[in-house]
């Protein structure tokens, strides 16, 4: 089962991906992390990636798409994984699902944890550290940036998945477990179950 999460930053995006990855043995995969440790391995993927971030472009997708279908062919994927920040345009959405395809796969569901954005930033404004200090991108102002950002970043490929009926909505503002039970109704219908090209 191959999962593509979106939501704004603060949605639960990381909560319910950890909860997945417990209760059914899916690999979160964060871009940002793998493209780090391919730059740390030193390899020529990694060392053409560190040239690209140094000089302040951005990664093409043909390099993110070759880092994807490495890093799912991995062991801790075999039962599936979830993607959290990416695709983030429609031509990324449809390299991935053309990757996916030959390699007999393909993504189960795309699930946007819908969020009301007043309520998300008091949300946000009122998280605490385990210090009791509010961490700096949880400042309003911060949280209305990353918001517009991910509107701005996100908003391309949701028609895309809608066009297909992919897209399912869920809404993000209920306590993490209603959530997660949310979630799991989805993942549970019939024809989710098994991976299908």
């Amino acid at each position: 089962m191959n999962i593509i999460l979106l939501g704004p930053p603060g949605a639960g995006k990381g909560t319910q991906a950890k909860l997945l990855e417990q209760e059914r043995g899916l690999k979160q995969i964060s871009t940002g992390d793998m493209l780090r440790a391919e730059v740390k391995m030193d390899s020529p993927l990694g060392r053409e990636v560190k040239a690209l971030m140094e000089g302040g472009h951005y990664v093409p997708d043909h390099i993110m798409i070759a880092l994807i279908a490495k890093r799912i062919g991995e062991p801790d994927c075999k039962k599936g994984f979830i993607l959290d920040g990416f695709p983030r345009t429609e031509a990324q959405a449809a390299e991935l699902d053309t990757m996916l395809a030959d390699r007999g796969l393909s993504i189960s569901a795309v699930i946007l944890l819908d969020v009301d954005e007043e309520a998300l930033i008091k949300r946000l404004g009122s998280r605490r550290g385990e210090d009791g200090s509010r961490r700096a991108d949880d400042e309003p102002e911060v949280v209305k940036k990353r918001l517009a950002t991910y509107k701005k970043q996100t908003a391309p490929i949701l028609p895309y998945y809608e066009k297909e009926g992919r897209l399912k909505r869920v809404d993000g503002m209920k306590p993490v477990d209603v959530v997660a039970s949310h979630i799991a109704a989805i993942l549970n219908q019939p024809g989710l179950q098994k991976p299908h090209a």
